[in-house]
C-alpha cells in the first residue's frame, strides 16, 4: 500500500469542492499541500447538472432583500431550517456571487450588461441568477475547474474512491484510505483535515435526475465514521423531470420554465394544479411533486405534461437552449408540443450534521454541500439555493480553516493501524456478483417503498427487502470495483433513509406519510449515529 501525507484533503470535484479547494489554498497555510480526489473524471459532478440557477440577494437587485430571501426559504422549509444558518447564508449571498464573477463566473446578463434575475416557485420575487440560460451548474462547474487547473498548489486525484475515513480512538479523523480502480491499488492518506463534498443520493432510486456518481459515499464515510447525521428521510423529488425511459438518468426540465409561465396539463391540455394549491405551478416543490404524483396514481398515467407553448418562443429558445434541445432530440419542439414529465429523486435535505463552518461531530472532519445538513433546507429545499449553499459554507469553511495550524499528523493509533491493515491483506475473493442488478433491484425498492407517498407498511416492507438484498452483497470489507464500493455505500444511505422515515411520524415538508397526513406542533430533527449501535428500524 502506497502512504502519503497532505495538509488538507476535499473529497468531491462537484462546486462546493473545486470552491472550497480553491478558497483554502488562498488562504489557508499548507506546509503539507492540498489533494483535491474524485472518483470520477474531473468536472463530472452532481453540480453539473443543476439547470435552474443560483440564488443570489444581490444589492443592486432593489426589488429583493435578505429578510424577504429569509422568509420564503424558512417557509419553504417546513419549520426545520435553523434561521441563523439561513439568515448568514443570505446576508452573505453578495460576496460570494462577486467573488465567482472574479473567478470568470459569467452569469447571463441583458442587453445593458446587467445581471438578470429569473422566478422560481415558492421565491416571493426574481432573485435567481442563470448562465448558459439553462445551464447554470456546468458553466460554474467549467470555471471552476479551469481556475483550479491552473492552480499550481492543488493536487488532483483522478478516478479515485475515498473507501474509508481514518478516524482514531478520541474521534479525531486523520486521513483517508483511497482505492484506484484502474491500478487496484489503495493509498493511505494521513492528513488533519479531511472535507467532504461528494455530492447527494439520487441513484438510490429508479427515477432520478442525478448522474451515476450519485450515491451517497460521503454520508456513508461519515457514518461509518462515527459522525452524527441529521434529517435522513427528507429526499426532494423534483415534480418535471422529462418521462423518457432507457439513461442512467432522467433530464430535469428546470423549474424556471414554469417561473416563465410554463403550466402543469393532462394529455388533454386540461390543467389540474388548481386543484391542489393557489399557487398552482409554483407552489413548492414538495406540492406540485404530490400533485403531478397523484394525477399518475388516480388516472393511471406514466406521466403528466408541461406545456410551455404559451411562452414566447423566442424567449424559450434563448432562456432554455438545453432543455430545447433535449426534447428536440426526441421529438419534441417545446414552443408548440407538451413535454411529458414525472416526477424524480433530484435532491437531498439530509446528511452529515454540521455547523456554517462544515464542522462534523468527528474532529478534523468536515462536509459542505449536498453532503452536509447545515439546517438551510430544512424539510424541503427552497429552489436554487443549493449552489449558494455550496459556496458559502466552503468559503466559511476556508475562512475558519485559516486560523488553524493544519499539522499532518505524525503517530496513529491501533484504531487507525486496525483500518489500514484491513485493505492492507489480501483477502479471499467471493464469488462474482452482478452488481448492475443489485442496484437496480435497490433503486426498485427505495422508489416503490421509501418513495414520494409512505407509510408504516411500506416503509416496513422496503428496510425488510433492503436488508435481503444486502444478504445478497458478499463484500464486507475490500471490494472488487468502484462500482462495488458505490452499492456498498448505497446499502447503507438507503437504510439510514428508511429508517428514519419509518421513525418520523408524521408529514412535512418532502416526507409524507399516508397514515399521518398532518404535520406535528414540535419540530424536531431527526438524528443517527453508528455510535448508537447497528440500526434500529422499530422505535
Amino acid at each position: 500500500m502506497k502512504y502519503s501525507k497532505y495538509s488538507a484533503v476535499i473529497i468531491g470535484s462537484g462546486i462546493a469542492g473545486l470552491y472550497s479547494a480553491l478558497k483554502i489554498e488562498q488562504h489557508v497555510n499548507l506546509p503539507d499541500g492540498l489533494l483535491l480526489v474524485t472518483k470520477s473524471q474531473f468536472g463530472e459532478s452532481n453540480s453539473k447538472y443543476a439547470q435552474g440557477g443560483m440564488v443570489g440577494v444581490l444589492k443592486e437587485n432593489k426589488k429583493d432583500s435578505t429578510s424577504s430571501h429569509i422568509s420564503d426559504t424558512i417557509k419553504a422549509g417546513a419549520g426545520l431550517s435553523d434561521f441563523n444558518t439561513v439568515k448568514f447564508i443570505s446576508e452573505n449571498s453578495d460576496a460570494v456571487v462577486k467573488d465567482l464573477l472574479k473567478l470568470g463566473v459569467e452569469f447571463d446578463r441583458d442587453e445593458n450588461n446587467e445581471l438578470t434575475f429569473t422566478l422560481e416557485a415558492a421565491h416571493s420575487v426574481n432573485r435567481v441568477l442563470h448562465a448558459g440560460g439553462d445551464a447554470t451548474g456546468r458553466v460554474i462547474e467549467q470555471t471552476l475547474c479551469e481556475r483550479v487547473k491552473e492552480n499550481p498548489n492543488i493536487e488532483i486525484y483522478e478516478n479515485y474512491n475515498a473507501i474509508e475515513l481514518l478516524v482514531n480512538s478520541n474521534s479525531q479523523c486523520r486521513g483517508v484510505i483511497v482505492f484506484n480502480e484502474t491500478t487496484q491499488e489503495y493509498e493511505t492518506i494521513y492528513s488533519s483535515v479531511v472535507i467532504l463534498a461528494t455530492g447527494g443520493v439520487g441513484q438510490l432510486y429508479k427515477y432520478t435526475t442525478n448522474p451515476s456518481g450519485a450515491t451517497g459515499d460521503g454520508i456513508a464515510l461519515a457514518y461509518n465514521a462515527g459522525a452524527v447525521l441529521q434529517d435522513m428521510e427528507f429526499v426532494q423529488f423534483h415534480p418535471t423531470a422529462l418521462a423518457f425511459d432507457g439513461e442512467e438518468n432522467r433530464f430535469l426540465i428546470s423549474e424556471a420554465v414554469r417561473g416563465e409561465g410554463a403550466k402543469l396539463c393532462d394529455a388533454d391540455g386540461i390543467e389540474f394544479m388548481y386543484k391542489y394549491d393557489e399557487r398552482k405551478e409554483l407552489a413548492p416543490r414538495d406540492i406540485v411533486t404530490r400533485a403531478i404524483f397523484n394525477e399518475m396514481l388516480e388516472k393511471k398515467l406514466k406521466n403528466v405534461y408541461l406545456n410551455a407553448s404559451c411562452i414566447d418562443s423566442a424567449k424559450l429558445s434563448k432562456r432554455f437552449p438545453n432543455i430545447s434541445k433535449k426534447c428536440a432530440e426526441n421529438g419534441i419542439d417545446i414552443s408548440k408540443d407538451f413535454i411529458p414529465v414525472a416526477p424524480a429523486a433530484h435532491y437531498f435535505m439530509g446528511g452529515v450534521k454540521t455547523n456554517i463552518k462544515g464542522e462534523t461531530s468527528v474532529h478534523g472532519l468536515y462536509a459542505i454541500g449536498e453532503t452536509a445538513s447545515t439546517g438551510l433546507h430544512g424539510a424541503n429545499r427552497l429552489a436554487s439555493n443549493s449552489l449558494l449553499e455550496c459556496v458559502v459554507c466552503a468559503y466559511e469553511t476556508a475562512e475558519y480553516l485559516k486560523n488553524s495550524t493544519l499539522v499532518t499528523p505524525k503517530q496513529i493509533d491501533a484504531d487507525i493501524k486496525a483500518l489500514i491493515d484491513k485493505y492492507s491483506e489480501e483477502d479471499e475473493i467471493p464469488e462474482d456478483v452482478n452488481i448492475k442488478e443489485l442496484k437496480q433491484e435497490l433503486q426498485n425498492i427505495m422508489w416503490d417503498y421509501v418513495g414520494i407517498f409512505r407509510s408504516e407498511k411500506s416503509l416496513r416492507s422496503g428496510i425488510e427487502k433492503l436488508n435481503e438484498l444486502k444478504m445478497k452483497f458478499p463484500r464486507k470489507n475490500k471490494c472488487l470495483s468502484k462500482e462495488e464500493y458505490e452499492l456498498k455505500n448505497m446499502l447503507t444511505v438507503a437504510l439510514l433513509i428508511a429508517t428514519s422515515a419509518y421513525n418520523r411520524k408524521e408529514s412535512r415538508g418532502a416526507h409524507y406519510r399516508l397514515d399521518y397526513p398532518n404535520t406535528n406542533e414540535e419540530c424536531v430533527h431527526s438524528r443517527l449515529t453508528k455510535e448508537e449501535g447497528e440500526l434500529n428500524f422499530v422505535k
